[in-house]
Formats: C-alpha cells, sequence, structure tokens
C-alpha cells in the first residue's frame, strides 16, 4: 500500500500478511486522534472482540499526537517523544482489542486542515479498497472539533470515490467534542455496549499520557455512555446500562448529491422545531 507519509505505520497484532489481514474487517473506525477509536467506535471494537471467524475490527488514526496536552510525568516530552508514546499507546490498544490491524497515518492536525487534506483522502481511500469492511465509525458532522471534521470530510470524499459495490453499507457518525442526545430519538443510532465495561475501562487505561497529562477521558467516556443510557427515556426503565449514539450518516453515501451541510443543519433544525413545540405548548398551559 502506497500510503503518502513516510513515518505512517501499518500493525497487524496478530502479524498475518498485509492482504489477509485487510480481507478480514469489517466493523473499520477511522479517527483524528489516537484513541478516538477506542472513545467513539467502542461498538465496533466490542462487536469483533473474540469473534475471530466471523467479524474483525480495524482502525486508522490520522494523526501524530505532537498536539497532545502534556502535564505531570509528560510536560517536559518534545513533540517526537510524544509522538513515540502515542503511537506505542495506539499498538498496545490494538492487542488488547483484538484489532485485525491499525494505520497511524503520521499527520499533523494542521496538514489535515489545509492542502495535504487530499493526501488523508488518497490515503484512505486505499484502505477502504483494500478493507471493504461493512461499517465505518467516524466523527460526526456536529462535532466541535476542527480536526475532528477534517477527518469526517476526507472520510466522506474517499468513500465517494468508490463505486457503489464497494463501499460499506453503514456510516456512522460517533460521539466526541460534542454528545448526540439532542437528536430526535427516531434519528438516534442507538449501540448498546453494556456488558463491556471490562474491555472498555482496559483500553481506555492505556492512553496514560492523555489521562495522567490532564484529561480523564477514561472516566468521561464511561460517565457519556451511562448517562446516554439513562436519560434515553423519561418514562421507561433502562434496557441498558452503556448506551453509545451516533448519527446515521449512510445516506450520504448513497446520495453523492446530498450535501453534508445541509443534511446536518437538517437535523438541528428539528432539533430546534421540537423545543420550540414543547416549550410553545408548556407556555400556553399557563396562559
Amino acid at each position: 500500500m502506497n500510503l503518502h507519509n513516510a513515518r505512517a505505520e501499518f500493525y497487524v497484532p496478530d502479524g498475518v500478511e498485509e492482504q489477509q489481514a485487510l480481507s478480514r474487517i469489517t466493523h473499520l473506525g477511522i479517527g483524528a486522534h489516537h484513541d478516538d477509536l477506542e472513545f467513539m467506535a467502542f461498538h465496533g471494537i466490542k462487536e469483533c472482540y473474540h469473534h475471530p471467524n466471523q467479524q474483525w475490527f480495524g482502525g486508522v488514526t490520522c494523526t501524530d499526537g505532537t498536539g497532545s496536552s502534556r502535564t505531570g510525568r509528560y510536560a517536559a516530552f518534545s513533540d517526537e517523544k510524544m509522538r513515540d508514546v502515542r503511537r506505542e499507546e495506539q499498538r498496545s490498544a490494538a492487542v488488547v482489542g483484538q484489532y485485525a490491524a491499525i494505520f497511524q497515518l503520521d499527520y499533523p492536525s494542521a496538514l489535515l486542515r489545509g492542502d495535504s487534506a487530499s493526501f488523508l483522502v488518497d490515503d484512505l481511500e486505499q484502505i477502504l479498497r483494500a478493507s471493504q469492511p461493512e461499517v465505518v465509525y467516524t466523527h460526526n458532522p456536529a462535532d466541535k472539533h476542527t480536526t475532528h471534521l477534517s477527518v469526517l470530510a476526507a472520510v466522506l470524499a474517499a468513500i465517494r470515490r468508490l463505486s457503489a459495490d464497494l463501499r460499506p453499507k453503514s456510516l456512522l457518525g460517533c460521539e466526541g467534542w460534542r454528545g448526540l442526545d439532542w437528536l430526535d430519538d427516531g434519528e438516534k443510532v442507538k449501540l448498546d455496549v453494556s456488558g463491556h465495561d471490562h474491555l472498555a475501562a482496559a483500553l481506555n487505561g492505556l492512553f496514560d499520557s492523555q489521562i495522567a497529562g490532564g484529561k480523564r477521558y477514561d472516566l468521561a467516556t464511561l460517565g457519556r455512555r451511562s448517562a446516554n443510557a439513562t436519560f434515553l427515556n423519561s418514562h421507561a426503565s433502562d434496557q441498558s446500562s452503556q448506551l453509545c449514539l451516533a448519527m446515521d450518516l449512510t445516506p450520504l453515501i448513497l446520495d453523492d448529491a446530498l450535501d453534508p451541510v445541509a443534511f446536518t443543519l437538517g437535523a438541528v433544525d428539528r432539533f430546534r422545531d421540537d423545543v420550540r413545540t414543547r416549550l410553545s405548548s408548556a407556555f400556553q398551559v399557563i396562559a
């Protein structure tokens, strides 16, 4: 595979040949940063865990980790040292999560927000062609992190380069720097990850450079999943204890003419209409 970045890495935890590793992938997570996969695409990891003859999770981490926050014992780490630490953490997650393979494309975040974004699209197209996953998990279009949105745009562009028969059956935009509890209940993709807290905790805890570096993503991620499960329905008992929410982006890969901005704002407008309807009704009663 001819990736643009000379420092890009392809790692297969169980050591099988490249094509075999790629062709077995059924669920593919594509994230901007190290640990994005474990936080946003845990449903795919969980679905494939201990199912080596049926389903395999593969991952792509697009950035190099040099922009990571760092305090405590990591405070004095250079960008180069931080890159090495983050890369090793991601490899460890691939081992623990039993991934089919992990790509670390090693782009500086700033490059993905400029002209080099086309290189990322090329890389992702190659990976998607080689793996042909059934499900792709990536960032959601209402996320507030600019690099997350850049990766989403590259994912969509790469998939749209493929013929219909090579495209995934499902594209899911997952929670990151914004939750998705505001979506209409009928539009939420509800991904039950209950009963796998041990695996989630093991994966989250591997990213010590961020946890010890001042960001308790491990606690926040599990807390969000618990909140999603409990606050999903106010009039029914909880059906799960841990729930990931996603936005179904599949329409964007079924119809290339569909504008991602208009698609996303449509969901926002429906949220606005729901708030207006409920609030107006309440105040009419008072009046």
